[in-house]
């Protein structure tokens, strides 16, 4: 795992090791580990490399199907529906040397509550959260001295 050490780097803001899933793991188990974990956002792995991500607003949205009677069945979370039927598969990525000025603008640009930091080969090496972002914005204030008090 190669990290830049700058402090507005990605690699540095950050939470490394990220909890994952398969694509195969059923959407119930999904639930439970954010639920779990207390976290928002699973990196979908295949084979040691992003393939993509799953997100709670994932879970609560009825979109796996057309059809009103399709809704139903999502929201009951049975075993029969798996991450990959409502993962993003093209999930926007950063790299941990990438700036954190980069990661504030696909936060912003596209409504993003997290982005999965990979390598060169695609392997996942963490996931940057808004949570992480503001952390990051409070160092920078302290650092400049500014505030936000009139």
């Amino acid at each position: 795992m190669q990290q830049r050490k700058d402090k507005w780097s990605v690699g540095q803001w950050m939470t490394v090791n990220p909890e994952t899933v398969r694509p195969d793991t059923p959407v119930r188990d999904a639930f439970v580990t954010m639920r779990a974990r207390h976290i928002r956002h699973l990196p979908v792995v295949a084979d040691k490399k992003l393939v993509g991500i799953v997100t709670d607003r994932d879970l609560r949205r009825p979109d796996i199907s057309n059809d009103v009677e399709g809704w139903n069945d999502f929201y009951k979370l049975d075993e029969s529906h798996h991450v990959s039927d409502i993962m993003t598969a093209d999930v926007a990525t950063l790299r941990s040397h990438d700036r954190i000025e980069k990661a504030l603008e696909l936060f912003l640009d596209h409504r993003f509550g997290g982005v999965p930091v990979v390598d060169k080969n695609g392997e996942i090496l963490g996931i940057l959260t808004t949570h992480d972002a503001i952390a990051a914005f409070g160092e920078a204030m302290k650092q400049t001295g500014e505030s936000l008090r009139a």
